[in-house]
């Protein structure tokens, strides 16, 4: 039997990226669907979860994506409310690599001698909040800056988010520099990681390519680096999505296929 991945996308054009990796990841046949809305995701569901029986419905799965990160969501849970009883399939939400990037973000971080202390978030948008959250899940004390309220005066400096943090996380708008290598060493940041593959650098001093690179005292990781092991994670949920139709992967469960990943090694 096939497996049948729907990719519902917010955007009007569904990612020609999400549905390349899906092929990549095993999927037979992507259903790409755009400017899908919470509403229209419900018959769309309902067409997934009928057509086969419950013993084949993990042949099915549902992905949901787009540059809307909140919409995104919206479409998720829209999705989780249309199952009932066994009539249910897998589904992955990952809107703009959010969940997956983040999850990518932090396990870099954490590889080889990890770090001890507090963490240091630039940047909220989703992927930054998804970071944050996950290193709060984890028991790490978090501190976050925002560019966008800094330039209004409304949130502490990004020196403040620093200052004694033992790693770095550069969440940023892409090609705004918000710190810098050399900073993050005086501040005492052990971990540096920069997400941002626009130049420049979202952490001056980072190179995108950076794997664990020592950069005056500092491990750092750039963005394609980081970007490698994203996709991996993305492939391993989109292909874990087909192990059984009730899986329900966000930020933390890509993070425990990532780790998972790590332990194959």
């Amino acid at each position: 039997m096939k497996r049948i991945l729907l990719q519902l996308d917010a955007d009007a054009q569904p990612s020609a990226f999400d549905r390349i990796v899906a092929f990549d990841a095993g999927a037979d046949e992507v259903l790409a669907y755009g400017g899908v809305t919470p509403e229209s995701a419900v018959a769309l569901t309902h067409g997934a979860i009928f057509t086969r029986g419950p013993q084949d419905l993990k042949h099915t799965a549902i992905f949901v994506g787009g540059s809307d990160a909140a919409q995104a969501e919206a479409i998720a849970d829209a999705v989780r409310g249309a199952f009932f009883g066994p009539l249910r399939v897998s589904l992955l939400c990952d809107p703009n690599g959010a969940n997956t990037t983040a999850a990518a973000a932090v396990l870099s971080a954490r590889s080889g001698e990890g770090f001890d202390g507090p963490a240091a978030v630039l940047g909220l948008g989703p992927v930054g909040g998804r970071v944050a959250s996950l290193l709060k899940e984890r028991g790490v004390s978090v501190r976050t800056f925002d560019p966008d309220e800094s330039r209004h005066g409304t949130a502490p400096s990004v020196e403040d988010a620093i200052d004694g943090a033992a790693a770095v996380f550069a969440c940023g708008p892409a090609g705004v520099e918000i710190a810098s290598v050399a900073a993050v060493a005086a501040a005492g940041v052990r971990v540096a990681v920069d997400l941002n593959a626009v130049p420049p650098a979202g952490l001056t001093g980072v190179d995108a390519q950076d794997r664990a690179q020592d950069r005056e005292g500092v491990r750092c990781y750039g963005a394609l680096a980081v970007g490698g092991l994203k996709m991996k994670i993305h492939r391993a949920a989109v292909a874990a999505l087909f192990e059984g139709n009730d899986r329900v992967f966000g930020a933390a469960e890509a993070l425990a296929i990532g780790e998972r990943l790590s332990r194959a090694k």
